[in-house]
């Protein structure tokens, strides 16, 4: 359908996981991909292959919590395109400690990425998100942010915290065309919650607390994505879209 034809996306931590699949699936949409991410070499890697299947990408060596490299990736994208249609706020870190013998250094740490990278993204980017009249900005939050569990705090923390900013931009953007809307995933097949899933017995646990009984996969999450992204949910913003197989709901 190429619901993306000719936009700009940019997705942060997109040279692995939820990142890559949704790098993958915009580009088959239409769209012109830049990646940015702390793994230059994996996020060209990504990049190279969408071009090699008739796509257009590009790749960006980006530490979203160093506010300098946040300004240079969003130069490199005025320069290029002059406009960014699509900002997927994806970049984030996970950290599990108990809260009572958690240092300030490893709290500082996940709030910097998962926090501030997407405030100083967002923030950055909004000429560009301007220019473009009828951009979207996609933050990604978490089940986490509602359901909690031992040893989660700090994730749980700075993902509530996304999912208000979420909130909170989508009413002061609304009136320069820029939609912000936040998706919630679950238990999804990732390297970061491969111990989890990758135990027989947690993984029958969480399965039981799932309605659909599966873990998510990368490519459920993009095509939840790419429908915050496209003109098909041009009415939606200030929303929070859960993609956990149903874990949200139960007790």
């Amino acid at each position: 359908m190429r619901r993306l034809e000719d936009k700009v996306a940019l997705i942060t931590g997109g040279a692995a996981g939820i990142g890559h699949a949704i790098a993958e699936t915009f580009a088959r949409e239409g769209a012109n991909i830049v990646i940015a991410d702390r793994n230059d070499e994996e996020g060209a890697k990504v990049a190279a292959a969408i071009v090699k299947n008739n796509g257009a990408a590009m790749s960006h060596a980006t530490d979203v919590s160093d506010l300098e490299q946040v300004k240079g990736l969003m130069a490199v994208i005025g320069e290029t395109y002059g406009r960014l249609d699509v900002l997927v706020n994806n970049a984030g870190i996970g950290e599990r400690a108990d809260f009572r013998h958690m240092d300030d250094e490893a709290w500082d740490r996940l709030w910097q990425v998962n926090v501030e990278g997407t405030v100083r993204c967002a923030r950055e980017a909004f000429d560009l998100l301007r220019s473009s009249g009828r951009a979207s900005v996609i933050n990604v939050s978490s089940l986490m942010a509602t359901k909690h569990a031992r040893q989660m705090s700090a994730y749980s923390a700075s993902k509530g915290a996304v999912t208000a900013l979420t909130r909170s931009l989508a009413v002061e953007y609304a009136p320069y065309g820029i939609r912000v809307n936040s998706l919630a995933p679950g238990y999804i097949d990732t390297d970061m919650i491969s111990r989890f899933t990758g135990n027989p017995m947690i993984s029958k646990a969480l399965l039981g607390q799932t309605p659909l009984r599966r873990f998510g996969t990368p490519q459920d999450v993009a095509n939840a994505a790419l429908f915050l992204a496209s003109d098909e949910s041009a009415y939606v913003t200030g929303a929070g879209l859960a993609v956990d197989g149903g874990m949200a709901v139960t007790l």
